[in-house]
């Protein structure tokens, strides 16, 4: 190609669906500026929230080299193994750190259609020694699987199905799953019982060496993935950092093939692969009794081809909870949350409960951490995690326990302790900026509406969705939205209560950070961070710079309809319920919401506090806890996850 098109030339590879997916390959032309790499990286990076990871011009580059190996490998010994397709997917899920569609119900998601086109392209490309090619010589009853149920139809979600399909039965979408030898489909076996799956919980060795036939599947698949993505140093690339980042941010793996070994011990790989009298890669020899990964003195080191170890790198800006983990202690624990020094007198909370859900623990750690920025040792707070979710909200398990032993008492201090504790945040003598991404709702979304401002991901999705499990806001939720729509344009004279009404009566979650806007969840003090790792490093920067001219909020006051738009709210709920799109216990929550929103026993010429609303909510919240069809609601939340209509 002409040299002028060569110097400004590059390949770029992003995963589907790119909104998703961090992933983006590049491979520049050995003609191409440096400077110009830099600057379409640092705009990938930065505008389009990409991992960028440099690649060399090999087929399927990192990511699908390995990945399309990994699927092929794990259905093969599926078929050899006589495995149900959802035998395979519960050992080769979560198990082993994978999204829970494991390797049949990714097939179904990315296009059963696409493998053989892949596989012409991997074939025509590749030595016929590869150990990709010889896999795909050897799995004949895969090709012909994969041919037969293209020619029917069944290419996946896009198509009549695939591994897997809905199906109805008596109006009821029932999932079915494909028998592998006989193409008919079954009602899907949604609890697969294996006690090697019950050992992973202990630990990704404890799977592999387990005696039953999830154990050796999943030595058979793993032993072949991570020995082949080894072999392809430095072929597909000189770093294992790249590797491992590739198929984290392309295939969603929570731990890349070289941190998977690592986690099973190379040495102890190695020794297997020896006695099964397998091939052993140079990598695999050279680390000998060591590890990929290592850390000295708070720094992180990788592996290298040179047989070294180098310190790893991250783009400036890149900031996760795990880094300062490794140079700090915390300054105080719990087992549902921490606090750290940030460093530049910023101090960061991270939850870490299950799905980050707030529990008294959590409550004990937030007021904590108001208590020691407020002496003076920080100048700000950050509320952020390295976790998927932000916060999934209150832990409603407790909440039912309570409930069911009728421990009232409790429930009325873990309401009020949440109160004082989210009260702290918004009227200290300091900046809190909230850091979320992922799912921030119910308790999670008002501990981000107590906070100063918000330095959101991209993908933030919020709202307050108490009224699916049969309960309003309590934490200052309500209180907050009032105080945010209370000035709003909405027409009427109840136009911005109404609003808050349909938001939090229809647990309306954004799709978006940039839609929590429009909910008025986020301010225009508040910023989006586009790029999952920078979002620490940017709410620590926002801090800094509110911690500056600091001034505290003042209290809110407000002058609510009172009964007589209570009435009017409850109206519109009774022709909901008659028209069928609202349910009776429906109407039973949202005549708590209302009076909460209305302002209770008030007229529009009284001005009430922020405090008159906060013992609204706890008396709404207690009185719904105490009613059956809101345990009916929390049970089958728990079970099904998702609401009942009731």
């Amino acid at each position: 190609m002409p040299k002028k098109f060569s110097n400004n030339f590059m390949i770029t590879h992003f995963f589907n669906p790119p909104r998703y997916m961090r992933l983006l390959e590049m491979v520049p032309d050995e003609e191409v500026d440096k400077k110009t790499v830099e600057s379409i990286t640092k705009f990938s990076d930065i505008k389009l929230g990409k991992e960028v990871i440099i690649c060399k011009d090999t087929p399927g580059f990192i990511g699908n080299r390995i990945g399309i190996f990994w699927v092929q490998c794990a259905i093969h010994e599926a078929i050899k193994a006589g495995l149900t397709v959802e035998e395979a997917d519960a050992v080769m899920g979560r198990p082993i750190g994978v999204p829970k569609t494991g390797v049949f119900g990714l097939m179904d998601v990315v296009g059963i259609d696409l493998i053989p086109h892949i596989s012409i392209s991997m074939l025509a490309n590749l030595s016929k020694e590869d150990e990709y090619c010889k896999i795909h010589n050897e799995a004949k009853t895969m090709k012909s699987m994969l041919e037969n149920m293209i020619e029917e139809g069944y290419t996946g979600r896009k198509g009549k199905g695939g591994f897997y399909r809905l199906n109805k039965e008596d109006g009821k979408k029932i999932k079915e799953a494909r028998n592998i030898e006989t193409g008919e489909y079954a009602p899907a076996n949604r609890k697969v019982r294996m006690r090697s799956i019950r050992a992973a919980k202990k630990g990704l060795g404890k799977l592999v060496n387990h005696e039953d036939k999830g154990g050796q599947y999943a030595w058979k698949v793993l032993s072949q993935t991570l020995s082949y993505a080894a072999s392809l140093v430095p072929e597909i690339s000189d770093s294992i950092v790249d590797i491992d980042n590739a198929m984290k941010s392309g295939y969603m793996w929570k731990r890349g093939p070289f941190e998977m070994i690592d986690q099973l011990s190379a040495a102890k790989f190695v020794q297997k692969l020896d006695d099964e009298k397998r091939d052993v890669p140079k990598i695999l020899k050279d680390i000998g009794e060591g590890e990929f990964y290592d850390c000295v003195k708070g720094t992180r080191k990788q592996f290298g081809v040179d047989g070294e170890y180098s310190d790893i790198v991250k783009p400036e800006g890149y900031l996760n909870v795990e880094d300062i983990k490794i140079k700090n202690k915390p300054i105080a624990k719990n087992p549902s949350a921490s606090i750290w020094d940030m460093g530049d007198r910023i101090a960061l909370l991270e939850f870490h409960s299950k799905m980050n859900s707030i529990d008294p623990m959590t409550i004990e750690m937030i007021e904590k951490a108001s208590r020691i920025v407020n002496g003076n040792d920080f100048d700000g707070l950050v509320i952020g995690n390295d976790g998927t979710h932000f916060s999934a909200g209150a832990n409603i398990g407790l909440a039912l326990f309570v409930a069911n032993v009728g421990l009232w008492s409790e429930m009325d201090r873990f309401i009020a302790g949440g109160q004082q504790a989210f009260m702290s945040l918004k009227h200290g003598n300091f900046p809190v900026v909230g850091a979320p991404s992922g799912l921030a709702i119910g308790g999670g979304c008002e501990v981000l509406l107590a906070c100063d401002a918000v330095q959101a991901h991209a993908e933030t999705y919020s709202g307050l969705v108490e009224v699916g499990v049969g309960l309003v806001p309590a934490w200052g939720g309500c209180k907050e939205m009032i105080s945010r729509w209370k000035d709003s344009s909405e027409k009427g004279p109840m136009g911005g209560i109404t609003r808050v009404f349909q938001n939090i009566g229809t647990a309306k979650v954004s799709t978006s950070a940039l839609e929590a806007y429009d909910l008025k969840i986020l301010r225009e003090n508040d910023d989006v961070t586009m790029n999952r790792e920078r979002v620490l490093f940017d709410a620590k920067k926002k801090c800094i710079e509110l911690a500056q001219d600091y001034k505290m909020p003042e209290m809110g006051e407000y002058n609510l309809a009172g009964k007589s738009g209570k009435v009017a709210l409850d109206m519109a709920v009774d022709d909901l319920v008659r028209s069928g799109k609202a349910t009776p216990y429906d109407k039973v929550v949202t005549e708590k919401l209302t009076e909460v929103l209305t302002g209770g026993d008030t007229d529009p010429t009284e001005t009430i506090d922020d405090g008159t609303l906060l013992d609204l909510e706890k008396r709404a919240i207690i009185a719904l806890a105490k009613n059956e069809g809101t345990a009916d609601r929390i049970e089958h939340m728990m079970e099904k996850g998702k609401p009942l209509r009731n």
